[in-house]
């Protein structure tokens, strides 16, 4: 959407990175492209906040269970507002109510709006809209790049392909060099608000409780909201998010190409700028004023969790085998949200009474682990991080029965083959599993069916 007509309700922190961005935007792109500029922007500064004590087990916390449903109804977070079919793009308000940033989550934008150049869709509910606004889809990013020295160098404008563009002359293309190929799949959003609200310190406790052979690593992502602020990931195939604003910024300029004040700069075209000044963007930077970012977010801090499908016998007993082999070691199934009050994302975000101290099941630890599964890409390429090129976060697995392409790259198409594909960290959980009676593994997979 144009910003123009929202700064009113653009954050604070959103529009001090105005002046500070354009800048810098413009000296550096010169020297190191889009990407090297969101490269620097990605590095944290200081040191993590616990935000509250650990909260992991549930059954002694006093905590309420988070609402759930596939219904396109609040959480509580912000009110219901007016009725969904009655607005329009001249009646939506901004960050008013829950289906006023429906209304924005699905809004298709167009080049007048700052779409493109190169991007890969033009909606949020493009690529997250199953089986409600939020969900997952079957919608996957490209990624490529290639190892020099046994380390990881994007492709020429960074690692993502976009898979279109507003002019034929600018598509991207994979260069026959970046033999390292994958795809990513687009993740639920769903019950987001909760995942956000989780403290730092449960995320250590769970991978303190871990096997040593099982344990993950806790990936430290910038919350850009908050000026570079450490906080633990836990957004994205990488956790390379620790906010919401910081995710959806992200998206918004990857996946539609709309710049924002946490990200001014387009993306090139395999390198060849291709941003305002050029035939191929008529828009001024940044694109949106930092409003829709933030009604994105509230929108995911609004949704409901996925709720659980039949609960049957054999889906019980399933489950207790998926504890039983090992699964559960990194797909915790469920976790303590901070308590209301507590500060997260470093001072810029009060976890509220809707969000806070709520028992969530997300069969998730949110920690990168090395699974077998890797696909050769780290968070960013730094000799810092290239140990993250073949670890992945351990995918959610709530809203699974809603998904039909499985793992990240979307290449699994059953459970147990998603079960076989686990190796590395996993492979003895895996092994369990195949030792396990015929029946008791059909019990298992009817478990992961209720998902």
């Amino acid at each position: 959407m144009k910003g123009s007509s929202r700064s009113i309700f653009a954050s604070a922190a959103a529009l001090a990175l105005v002046a500070t961005t354009a800048t810098v935007a413009e000296s550096a792109h010169t020297r190191n492209g889009s990407a090297g500029i969101r490269r620097d922007r990605f590095a944290h500064r200081g040191a993590i906040d616990d935000e509250g004590p650990a909260a992991v087990d549930a059954g002694a916390s006093g905590a309420g269970e988070a609402p759930t449903g596939f219904d396109n109804l609040t959480n509580g977070f912000t009110e219901q507002g007016p009725a969904f079919d009655s607005l329009d793009e001249d009646t939506v308000v901004p960050l008013r109510s829950f289906n006023d940033d429906r209304f924005l989550f699905e809004e298709v934008e167009t080049v007048a709006d700052g779409l493109g150049p190169v991007y890969n869709a033009d909606s949020c509910a493009s690529c997250h809209q199953s089986v409600v606004t939020g969900g997952s889809s079957q919608v996957a990013e490209h990624r490529t790049g290639h190892l020099e020295a046994e380390r990881f160098f994007e492709s020429t404008g960074g690692s993502l392909i976009q898979s279109r563009a507003t002019n034929a002359e600018i598509v991207e293309h994979v260069s026959f060099e970046d033999d390292i190929r994958t795809f990513r799949l687009s993740t639920n959003t769903l019950g987001n608000g909760f995942v956000e609200c989780i403290a730092n310190s449960t995320l250590l406790a769970i991978r303190d409780r871990q096997p040593p052979g099982l344990r993950g690593t806790p990936l430290i992502a910038s919350v850009l909201e908050a000026n570079g602020l450490a906080r633990i990931g836990r957004f994205g195939w990488k956790s390379q998010h620790a906010s919401l604003e910081s995710f959806s910024a992200d998206a918004y300029v990857n996946e539609m190409g709309i710049t924002s004040p946490f990200f001014p700069e387009e993306n090139t075209s395999s390198g060849l700028f291709v941003g305002f000044g050029t035939p191929y963007d008529p828009v001024r930077d940044p694109e949106d004023d930092g409003t829709d970012v933030v009604a994105f977010a509230d929108f995911m801090r609004s949704t409901k969790a996925p709720p659980r499908g039949p609960i049957t016998a054999d889906v019980e007993a399933g489950e207790q085998w998926f504890a039983d082999v090992g699964c559960a070691g990194c797909h915790v199934p469920s976790i303590v949200t901070a308590a209301p009050g507590t500060v997260i994302n470093g001072g810029t975000f009060i976890v509220p009474d809707a969000l806070g101290n709520k028992i969530i099941h997300p069969y998730s630890d949110f920690l990168l682990h090395d699974v077998g599964t890797g696909d050769g890409i780290p968070v960013l390429p730094t000799a810092e991080l290239q140990s993250t090129a073949n670890q992945m976060r351990t995918a959610p697995l709530w809203g699974l029965r809603t998904r039909n392409r499985l793992m990240h790259d979307g290449l699994t198409s059953t459970a147990q083959e998603a079960i076989f594909r686990h190796a590395g960290q996993a492979r003895g959980v895996t092994s369990a599993y195949r030792r396990l009676p015929a029946d008791k593994q059909r019990q298992l997979l009817a478990f992961l069916a209720s998902l």
